[in-house]
């Protein structure tokens, strides 16, 4: 091995630790929900807030570990899935960090505006009733995720409120920005689609888990090919909603966003053949952080040409 080929594999020993500590702990997951506020933020024309900043991570951090946790194997070690096993090898930690989490919502809580606290309960309220095996029915006990068809519409669901309508929410309590009803209703919908296209691939990944499980997500019900497809049709309905909003027609944001847009069919189009962890928790999740970079990029190129 040549001296070059030596320097990868220390880089590799120093940096993937550091890699896996941000996908596995959901820390890089929380950084998406931040990213996805600070493009509502900016389509708004509003400075992002720093309550609903922290409140966007320190929530999507806790809740994600917090439903890990609930649904803890009984040998995690010998789990097929390495975010399992590196979760549970560092549990100490990942409790502690949850906790943290969860308890810093608290005072965050009251930085907010009291429709924005109405909507967190709401949210709050769906999110643990997810993972949370609260009802029963034949001596069985399940969450909302294993109701047939809801598990990926809850999950869009709280995404595109906290990512959305929180921070819109919050800009017009602080008289930062208006933002027309319809225009409004078209960010949601549009967001709506754009996470529920990043959520399949996942059901996907997990097809043969679920159907052995019961859940009843797009890819147990339609099949693999269906799904791939719906995913298409709603990136399609995506683009179309980005011309409609704030009737910008063809704008730099339109370009921005429609591009990230295509990039993320690309993706998904090629987990079919890509089921590596490290593709889906970096690369398709990435997208939602990248969105918010390109978004940025097409806004300094658009002021100096």
């Amino acid at each position: 091995m040549g001296q070059a080929g030596t320097s990868l594999l220390k880089m590799k020993r120093i940096f993937q630790p550091v890699f896996d500590f941000l996908l596995f702990s959901n820390v890089f997951m929380a950084l998406c929900a931040v990213a996805q506020g600070l493009v509502t933020f900016y389509l708004i024309g509003a400075k992002p807030v720093f309550a609903v900043n922290w409140l966007l991570f320190t929530s999507t951090l806790g809740i994600y570990n917090f439903s890990i946790l609930l649904t803890k194997p009984k040998e995690p070690e010998k789990s097929e899935y390495k975010r399992v096993q590196w979760f549970f090898s560092h549990y100490r930690l990942m409790v502690t960090f949850t906790i943290v989490s969860l308890l810093s919502l608290i005072p965050l809580f009251f930085l907010i505006s009291i429709e924005s606290r109405i909507l967190m309960v709401f949210l709050s309220i769906i999110s643990f009733c997810y993972s949370i095996p609260i009802f029963s029915l034949g001596g069985q006990k399940f969450g909302l995720r294993n109701i047939p068809g809801l598990k990926q519409f809850l999950i869009t669901l709280v995404w595109t409120m906290s990512t959305v309508l929180l921070p819109i929410m919050e800009a017009q309590h602080f008289h930062i920005t208006t933002v027309s009803m319809r225009d409004l209703t078209i960010l949601i919908a549009k967001r709506f689609l754009f996470i529920a296209a990043l959520t399949v691939p996942f059901d996907i990944r997990d097809l043969f888990e679920d159907r052995q499980s019961g859940l009843k997500t797009v890819p147990v019900i339609w099949g693999e090919k269906n799904a791939y497809l719906f995913c298409q049709v709603l990136l399609a309905g995506y683009v179309v909603l980005l011309f409609l909003f704030r009737n910008g027609g063809f704008s730099p944001d339109f370009f921005a966003l429609t591009i990230t847009a295509v990039l993320a069919g690309w993706l998904i189009f090629k987990s079919k053949w890509e089921k590596n962890e490290y593709y889906y928790f970096f690369f398709i999740d990435g997208v939602l952080i990248l969105q918010y970079l390109i978004l940025l990029l097409f806004n300094y190129l658009s002021s100096v040409l």
